[in-house]
């Protein structure tokens, strides 16, 4: 199934879709090794330079560009009428 919103804006359609992965990963149990790698710390030395954007970090980002701010988002995603309300709300969101 696939679910493409046009709107000129390519980054919005990577915002809906990134924010229904999260919501099925977030519902994931803790000891799937993709859920570690959605909310895991890395371990070890990294490279001098800012550090690496994670997903986790993209998607805190895309919450607060619709106006969710800092939610406990893997808790809203473990009741999944009220995460998919969210990611209907951001997908009718007319960005300019």
């Amino acid at each position: 199934m696939k679910h493409t919103v046009i709107f000129g804006n390519k980054s919005f359609i990577f915002t809906v879709t990134r924010m229904r992965w999260a919501g099925h990963v977030a519902r994931m149990g803790e000891e799937r090794g993709v859920y570690r790698v959605l909310v895991g710390k890395l371990e070890g030395k990294r490279p001098l330079g800012r550090p690496r954007r994670r997903w986790v970090d993209n998607i805190r980002t895309d919450l607060q560009e619709v106006g969710c701010g800092y939610m406990d988002w893997i808790g809203l995603a473990q009741e999944r009428d009220r995460w998919r309300t969210l990611v209907s709300a951001v997908k009718n969101l007319r960005v300019p």
